[in-house]
């Protein structure tokens, strides 16, 4: 079951950062346990209207495979619509499937009167420029935070996670050029701070790296207390075409 949850937790932080949608960008990315290859998940990112305004759309869809599958057999959905001025999300929707384990929901998010609503809890009242557990990385880098924060500073923005609001915090930690499959990316270093728990070895074990130009997720890191998982980008297309960076 740890393994599963580290995988689930894995695909949500692989969209956080996808932040500078064009017509369509399709992301692949190859998840591994150690050195044992865990999974796959692919980004889909597009243009689209919500209610008549503009809209960008992400989805992304994550699975086991190999071995990993046999014993843990996760497919999971994200979604978000968002409005692309301000990145602050109209509809969520998480489609969990996890061995036996079924979770469905979709929000609606009601901005100009502080609420959402739910389809598993109804309606509610919620913080100002309340985000979602997508959302809310989106809006840190839309909203040019990093240009903003120190290294080694936060920023805390509350977080619609699940059925449950939360404030998260988020780390800058400075930028790293990452070695890809598709060339070298010099990658913001984000790092999500929370209670490390029984899984990670300390409380700033997740590691995001952004690329700065494209603003898409190209590595993820999770230090965990029974070894690394880690996300690495395998493909980058916009509009069909495979994009390449300069080695």
């Amino acid at each position: 079951m740890q393994l599963t949850r580290i995988f689930a937790t894995t695909l949500l932080l692989l969209i956080f950062f996808s932040g500078n949608a064009r017509q369509k960008e399709v992301i692949s990315y190859d998840l591994k346990f150690g050195v044992m290859k865990a999974g796959e998940a692919k980004l889909v990112i597009t243009d689209t209207t919500f209610n008549g305004k503009r809209a960008v759309h992400y989805y992304l869809e994550g699975q086991t495979t190999g071995l990993t599958d046999k014993l843990f057999k996760v497919y999971d959905i994200y979604e978000s619509t968002v409005d692309p001025s301000t990145m602050l999300p109209y509809r969520a929707v998480r489609n969990i499937r996890e061995r036996k384990y079924r979770y469905y929901d979709e929000v609606l998010f009601f901005h100009d009167q502080d609420s959402i609503f739910s389809q598993r809890n109804g309606g509610k009242k919620v913080p100002n420029d309340l985000t979602d557990f997508l959302s809310v990385f989106f809006y840190f880098v839309k909203n040019n935070y990093i240009r903003t924060v120190a290294q080694g500073e936060s920023v805390v923005f509350p977080t619609l996670n699940g059925d449950n609001i939360q404030d998260i915090r988020i780390q800058y930690k400075g930028v790293e050029t990452i070695d890809t499959h598709i060339g070298k990316s010099e990658c913001y270093v984000l790092a999500p701070v929370m209670d490390k728990g029984k899984l990670m070895k300390r409380s700033d074990g997740l590691l995001f790296y952004i690329s700065r130009k494209e603003k898409i997720p190209v590595l993820f890191d999770f230090d965990m207390r029974v070894g690394a998982l880690r996300a690495l980008i395998t493909s980058y297309k916009v509009n069909g075409k495979e994009q390449l960076w300069k080695r």
